[in-house]
């Protein structure tokens, strides 16, 4: 429930709950353009199809790259805000220099330093709201990702009036050239280089595309972003011309005072610093480690699965359900299946939107176990009606509310269990993004080998095997919590200060 204690909290937290929110708008702008855009951008950088496909593993690998090194950058409020402000900032310079990337490794190069950026952003924001809100980050983790859907549904929108309509190479050799563009473009699958072969585009001609414009427009609406953030290391006293002597941005006493009072260090960053920040593996190189339960890693394990795995449906469903309807045995019409992608991602950011106010009535755990339940329930729907056009985007639209709070309730479960050190939530997005490309490559392989049908099968299994792990995290939880209290009492009896990791 949203209570006075909260309300407040999130008054004192404003600016910077607002900030991060809007940089995880930036997030999902840039994540959805490149799609609808590869096209013209093979036109632009006269490639084939195999080799502008290669455009969307540098982006992808690098974001879960930068997600790994976005947990060493948030080490102190100081880093956290110098991370967002050069990532949101890379992310509008990328946009304004991709219309002039003429040759396809430049543009693979550009969208890499894109997908860094990108990665950092994740980690960060998701970090830095779990420390500020803790206990009660659930609802402001499921608003924050509304964010990401909101970016990823705007991008393609601005993107779209700008798509060519024919083939944007002109040669005497394409007089006669396909001329179903959006069926090409919603069957090239990133990472998926093989299955560019059945098409046949030219790469010899003029080039004739008006795609930069969207590209410019977008870095013009993404350029508030690295502002907004500026203006928060401005008041933060981040910005070196301009320091003064400020409160952290996450000061101690602003979340301890709601339970007991404390002392409010000093020196706020030297002492954020010495408490471990968020590094990536910082909880893992304690020198308190040896001590370290059995369940603390399993949480971590099983947790980082569950996401590795649900995050894997989405990118793999968004992926291939357009390739699944129009081959057999639906047979959909190319124009029909192209609403099931935009549908799909519709229903995730709907879903996301109806969390927020969910999430005051349920904890996390609830919230995820009735999403692992509405995923298979979901798929052996459409295993069961799969000759059915209409219940295909029935199920579609189901598989996206259910899948679309499972990470930000994931994310709020696993810091709770953990006590909010941070370590937790760099975990968790790295094996989500690993989870997104590896599983995407693994279906588009097995869809190749055996067929359409396999991809249901395959969505079916995942979402078993997501479930499972929720249930070792739940053991794994309960096994934490056993652990923590023998090892408080035992801390109690002998007098010992020092509390090792549970």
């Amino acid at each position: 429930m949203w209570d006075e204690r909260v309300s407040n909290l999130f008054r004192r937290n404003l600016q910077p709950t607002l900030t991060y929110w809007s940089v995880f708008f930036s997030f999902g702008l840039c994540i959805a353009f490149l799609g609808p855009t590869v096209l013209d951008l093979r036109c632009q950088t006269h490639s084939s199809l195999s080799q502008i496909a290669w455009v969307f593993f540098s982006q992808q690998f690098c974001l879960l790259v930068g997600s790994c090194l976005g947990g060493f950058f948030n080490k102190t409020t100081r880093c956290s805000l110098i991370t967002l402000f050069t990532s949101t900032l890379l992310i509008s310079v990328v946009f304004s220099i991709i219309p002039v990337c003429y040759e396809v490794v430049l543009l693979a190069l550009v969208m890499a330093v894109a997908g860094l950026a990108m990665g950092c952003i994740d980690t960060t924001s998701n970090v830095q709201l779990v420390q500020i809100y803790q206990k009660d980050s659930a609802v402001f983790l499921q608003a924050l990702h509304f964010f990401v859907g909101f970016g990823a549904l705007l991008s393609p929108l601005i993107v779209d009036p700008f798509l060519s309509e024919t083939n944007c190479i002109q040669s005497n050799a394409t007089a006669n050239a396909t001329r179903n563009l959006k069926h090409i473009r919603k069957t090239i699958i990133p990472h998926q280089v093989h299955n560019t072969s059945a098409f046949h585009l030219e790469k010899e001609g003029v080039a004739i595309t008006q795609v930069s414009y969207a590209f410019w427009i977008m870095a013009l609406i993404n350029l508030p972003v690295p502002i907004a953030v500026f203006y928060l290391m401005y008041k933060k006293g981040v910005v070196a011309c301009c320091r003064r002597k400020s409160t952290p941005l996450l000061p101690a006493d602003q979340l301890a005072s709601e339970v007991q009072m404390t002392e409010i260090p000093s020196d706020p960053e030297k002492a954020e610093a010495e408490a471990g920040g968020h590094g990536a593996f910082d909880c893992f190189r304690s020198p308190k480690l040896e001590d370290a339960s059995f369940p603390y890693f399993a949480v971590h394990i099983t947790a980082a699965m569950v996401l590795f795995m649900s995050d894997g449906i989405i990118g793999a469903y968004s992926a291939f359900v357009y390739t699944y309807a129009v081959e057999q045995p639906l047979s959909i019409a190319h124009k029909e299946a192209g609403y099931l992608p935009s549908l799909f991602w519709a229903f995730i950011m709907i879903g996301r939107l109806v969390s927020i106010p969910v999430s005051f009535r349920l904890r996390p755990s609830i919230m995820v176990f009735i999403n692992m339940t509405g995923v298979i329930l979901t798929f052996l729907f459409l295993l069961i009606f799969v000759y059915s056009e209409v219940f295909l985007f029935i199920g579609t639209a189901f598989l996206g509310l259910s899948l679309s709070s499972i990470f930000p309730s994931m994310l709020a479960y696993t810091e709770d269990i953990l006590n909010y050190k941070g370590c937790g939530t760099t975990v968790l997005v790295t094996g989500a993004g690993l989870g997104e490309m590896t599983l995407q490559i693994l279906v588009g392989s097995i869809i190749q080998s055996q067929g359409s049908y396999s991809f249901l099968v395959c969505g079916t299994i995942f979402g078993c095997m997501s479930f499972w792990f929720y249930i070792l995290l739940v053991c794994s939880h309960r096994m934490y919590i056993r652990d923590a209290s023998e090892i408080q009492q035992k801390d109690t009896t002998h007098g010992d200060s020092g509390i090792p990791y549970q």
